[in-house]
C-alpha cells in the first residue's frame, strides 16, 4: 500500500472541553490511485488529510506513505517530507499576487529536488499561454489550474486536495476534476481528495466515507467515471 493509516486518533482541547476529532481511523490506498474522502463539515476529514500531509500531528496511530512513517518524523524531517513528497491543493488558491503565473510555479520548482519542467506542467494544465499573467488577471478556474500546476511541478508522489472545487461553479469544477484525472494518468501521481460532494466519488478508485471521526464506509469502485460525465 502506498498510503497506510492505522488507528489514527486526534483530539483538540479548548478550556476544560476535549473534542475527539479522529477516533481510530484506518485507510489504505495503492500507488497511482485516486482516493476520495467524503464527509460533512466537522466529520474530521480535513484533520485526517492534514495529518497525512504532515501539516498536523495525530495523538496516536500510524501514518505511512510508501517507505516513510510520517507519524515518527521530527519537525525538521516533517518539513522535508512536505517539501519532497507532497503537493497540496486547497479550496482557495493562495497564489502570490505580485508574481506572474510562471513565477508562482518557479518558486516551488526552485526548492524541489527533482522538479518537472515549468512549461511542461503549464501546458498540461492549459495555462502556458498565460505564463506572464498575474493572478488578478485570471478567473477563479484559471487560478485553481495554476495552483494545481504549482503543486505538480515539484513532482510529488502524493497530491492532497482539500475541497479543490469548493469555490467554483459546476462547469469550472468539472474542468478541474478532468485536470486532476489527467495529472493522475500523465504523471502517475497518487491523489487523495476530500469533499462533501458525493458525485465526485464516481471518479475515484477508492471512496472513504467519514462520519464523526470514523470511517463508516470503505468502497472500491469497479468502474471509474470520466470527470466530464460527472453531474450534480
Amino acid at each position: 500500500m502506498f498510503i497506510k493509516v492505522e488507528n489514527l486518533k486526534k483530539s483538540y482541547k479548548s478550556g476544560d472541553v476535549t473534542t475527539q476529532v479522529l477516533k481510530g481511523v484506518g485507510l489504505e490506498l495503492n500507488k497511482g490511485e485516486i482516493g476520495v474522502i467524503l464527509g460533512p463539515s466537522g466529520s474530521g476529514k480535513s484533520t485526517l488529510l492534514n495529518i497525512i500531509g504532515g501539516i498536523d500531528r495525530g495523538d496516536s496511530g500510524v501514518v505511512k506513505i510508501e517507505d516513510t512513517e510520517v507519524t515518527s518524523l521530527s519537525d525538521n524531517k516533517l518539513t522535508d517530507y512536505r517539501r519532497d513528497k507532497v503537493g497540496f491543493i486547497f479550496q482557495f488558491y493562495n497564489l502570490i499576487p505580485n508574481l506572474t503565473v510562471g513565477e508562482n510555479i518557479e518558486v516551488v520548482s526552485n526548492i524541489s529536488d527533482s522538479p518537472l519542467e515549468v512549461d511542461e506542467v503549464l501546458k498540461a494544465v492549459g495555462m502556458l499561454d498565460k505564463k506572464y499573467r498575474f493572478p488578478k488577471e485570471l478567473s477563479g478556474g484559471e487560478q485553481q489550474r495554476v495552483s494545481i500546476a504549482r503543486a505538480v511541478v515539484k513532482n510529488p508522489k502524493l497530491l492532497l486536495c482539500d475541497e479543490p472545487t469548493g469555490a467554483l461553479d459546476f462547469t469550472t469544477s468539472r474542468e478541474i476534476l478532468k485536470l486532476l484525472q489527467k495529472v493522475n494518468k500523465e504523471f502517475g501521481t497518487t491523489i487523495l481528495m476530500i469533499t462533501h460532494n458525493t458525485a465526485i466519488s464516481a471518479m475515484a478508485n477508492r471512496v472513504f466515507k467519514v462520519r464523526s471521526g470514523e470511517i463508516v464506509e470503505d468502497k472500491v469502485n469497479e468502474t471509474i467515471m470520466p470527470a466530464e460525465r460527472i453531474e450534480w
